[in-house]
């Protein structure tokens, strides 16, 4: 972007403090939702986020399957915006300055904030992967930012309609298990391989449920390798045993990692990357900064669980922030309870596990559908 493109409700408050929401992820959805029905005193709150309708995690597989629309899986920031009385800002920080509490974006302005929530949604480091994967810039389809892959992937539904495609998901995590099995069930003429690395698919999860998931992968008539791609080329995947993989769409659903700028910000950070936070969700280093969202959250974005989480997440950090700033008590923010974990399996079929338990069919899915458009018809309503 070369401008910033500011959007200010005509309630906007300038107080004397300026808190900053870093990201639209569901759990700032719903600090938003709360400050439209009430606002916080003398504070002017500004929203920093790129995405006009952010996509909401755990509902990118099922997109691609065909079982959603954007506008069943999107939340429109306009109507929030205005209800809330906060500005919102088009933009992505690039560089964050914990010293001098700044915000550099990436139009070159400079924000300043007295408080900062950080909720941002996964990104994959093109960089660093095209470092290790070297043509991956050229010839991939990254999964990440959710919103431009899902405006791209169209495109691939309509090649794909003039002629058979040889598809190649890339990715040892869950959402590549999810994405291949969708890739499969939306276009039933084309050739779908997992590259899932040396480990089984669904490898993070319990032995059983991986079972599951590979007896599933192949009853869809997905090709799994146990394999790493090494380089991608016009038309073919280099495999680590040396063989070529046929394909004309390699679809990148890396590990999610931290934004670059977190690394130099100054912020404590966990073993992942990501900003360590107390039982009150503020930064362990510095306690004018809150965030959502770990290493382990980050990977759970790829289930049910994490919207799930993020309604739990939302409305904590509501509270805290409000507290924070007026000097009263903070609420300990205690760890969601062990909730379903489900990825999605093509046809409305879905696989779960919760504690020692797993399950698979149709009601699994059914029971991930309620639960994702449980929280956009929440959003939607906060908007409204």
């Amino acid at each position: 972007m070369t401008a910033s493109t500011s959007h200010a409700a005509p309630s906007t408050v300038h107080g004397t403090q300026k808190l900053v929401l870093l990201g639209a992820g569901p759990a700032h959805l719903q600090v938003l939702a709360q400050l439209a029905v009430q606002p916080l005193p003398q504070t002017q709150v500004v929203l920093v986020t790129p995405h006009p309708s952010p996509l909401l995690p755990g509902m990118l597989a099922d997109l691609v399957a065909g079982h959603y629309t954007l506008d069943d899986c999107a939340i429109p920031l306009e109507p929030l915006v205005q209800r809330s009385g906060i500005r919102w800002m088009e933009n992505s920080a690039v560089a964050l300055d914990m010293a001098q509490q700044t915000l550099q974006l990436d139009d070159g302005s400079t924000l300043a904030f007295d408080w900062l929530s950080v909720n941002t949604s996964p990104v994959q480091d093109r960089a660093s992967i095209e470092h290790t994967l070297p043509g991956a810039r050229e010839h991939a389809l990254f999964t990440r930012p959710a919103e431009a892959f899902a405006a791209l992937w169209p495109r691939v539904v309509a090649m794909c309609e003039e002629r058979p495609l040889r598809i190649a998901v890339v990715g040892e995590g869950p959402e590549g298990v999810e994405l291949a099995l969708a890739a499969r069930h939306r276009l039933p003429t084309a050739a779908v391989t997992l590259v899932c690395g040396p480990t089984a698919p669904g490898a993070l999860y319990a032995p059983l449920v991986q079972d599951r998931l590979l007896r599933l992968l192949k009853q869809r008539g997905v090709t799994v390798l146990q394999d790493v791609a090494k380089s991608l080329h016009d038309g073919n995947v280099q495999l680590g045993c040396g063989a070529e993989l046929a394909c004309d769409v390699p679809i990148l659903a890396a590990t999610p990692t931290p934004p670059l700028w977190l690394a130099d910000s100054g912020l404590a950070l966990d073993p992942a990357g990501f900003p360590a936070v107390d039982v009150y969700q503020r930064s362990t280093s510095h306690s004018r900064v809150f965030a959502i969202g770990g290493g382990e959250a980050q990977t759970a974005h790829t289930s049910a669980t994490a919207n799930e989480r993020d309604l739990h997440d939302g409305a904590a950090l509501a509270h805290n922030l409000a507290s924070a700033m007026a000097g009263t008590a903070l609420k300990p923010h205690p760890t969601a309870g062990p909730a379903w974990r489900i990825l999605s399996g093509g046809g409305r079929y879905a696989v779960g596990s919760w504690r020692g338990f797993s399950a698979q069919g149709r009601w699994v899915w059914w029971l991930k559908n309620w639960r994702d458009r449980r929280l956009v018809a929440r959003c939607m309503r906060a908007g409204a």
